[in-house]
């Protein structure tokens, strides 16, 4: 193979070298918020911007962890997001299959309640009284069922199961399949990557939603961690109106910055398991509506 021109070695240098300076950027901050919230107020307050703390502290994190309202509600996060995630991936595939034939009777009139869906809502109020009206106020439902199906994530998901061959749905009749049958056995097994990507989909939506329950919780002890979190950022300068912590003065900055470290870790921790599937499920699954 011939060796490559001054140009081109040039302009892969150049891209690389552009490639790490954007790879920086996104990365600087994230250091600093960590390195910020494991080191004590004073210094922060001194040095402004840190990347390695000298006075390392975990006064924040004390302080964050110091009711046990926090603990909980890490639990009821991560079980809303896990069941959450799996009612969604469950009843997308559902939908998406059948509209995926062409030959359903209706499938065009459907795809168009689904398309309008994404583009248009009933909005607050209308959403919240048919939570209200189904009785799921105070209930862990009314963080999951409203959001059960995602217009965007079925069309993707419907394209996704467009591509595969029809033959297999045609050899797994002849066997004597049913649809069901076709769907669990054959179909899902074949959609890993758009099953994976719609699960970080879904589950980045459950992890960081706060909205929904402070609509509809109105129990505080079952509120996910970014309510409480929000409530820690709000309060900074207060404390929590729980008893173990009161009196107590949070370090603001370095507590807000352990704030955004706790409820960014969950989703960094899942994300390499999923990375290989996203690309390809995202790209295959928007070829074609």
């Amino acid at each position: 193979m011939p060796d490559r021109s001054l140009s081109s070695r040039m302009w892969t240098a150049l891209n690389h070298t552009l490639l790490a300076l954007f790879a920086l950027m996104a990365l600087i901050p994230f250091l600093y918020i960590v390195a910020g919230s494991f080191t004590t107020a004073a210094e922060l307050a001194r040095r402004g911007f840190i990347l390695f703390p000298t006075e390392f502290s975990l006064e924040a994190y004390e302080y964050v962890f110091s009711a046990p309202t926090i603990p909980r509600s890490l639990v009821i996060s991560v079980l809303v997001t896990v069941f959450g995630t799996l009612i969604n991936l469950f009843l997308t595939s559902l939908m998406a299959y059948p509209l995926s034939r062409q030959d359903l009777v209706g499938r065009r009139q459907i795809m168009f309640m689904v398309v309008f869906a994404m583009l248009f809502n009933g909005g607050m109020i209308p959403t919240f009284l048919v939570v209200k009206s189904l009785g799921l106020i105070d209930s862990y439902w009314s963080l999951v069922l409203p959001i059960a199906i995602i217009a965007f994530n079925l069309i993707i998901l419907k394209s996704f199961f467009q591509q595969l061959p029809e033959g297999l749905e045609e050899a797994a009749k002849i066997d004597g399949c049913n649809d069901l049958m076709i769907l669990f056995r054959i179909v899902l097994p074949l959609s890993t990557p758009a099953l994976a990507t719609l699960a970080l989909f879904y589950g980045v939506l459950h992890w960081n939603s706060f909205f929904n329950a402070i609509l509809y919780i109105n129990d505080s002890t079952k509120w996910p961690v970014q309510v409480w979190l929000r409530q820690i950022v709000l309060l900074s300068t207060g404390g929590f109106t729980d008893t173990s912590v009161e009196g107590s003065i949070p370090p603001s900055q370095t507590m807000k910055m352990a704030v955004i470290v706790i409820s960014t870790i969950p989703i960094v921790m899942v994300y390499p398991f999923l990375q290989k599937y996203f690309a390809k499920g995202a790209l295959i699954g928007s070829v074609k509506g």
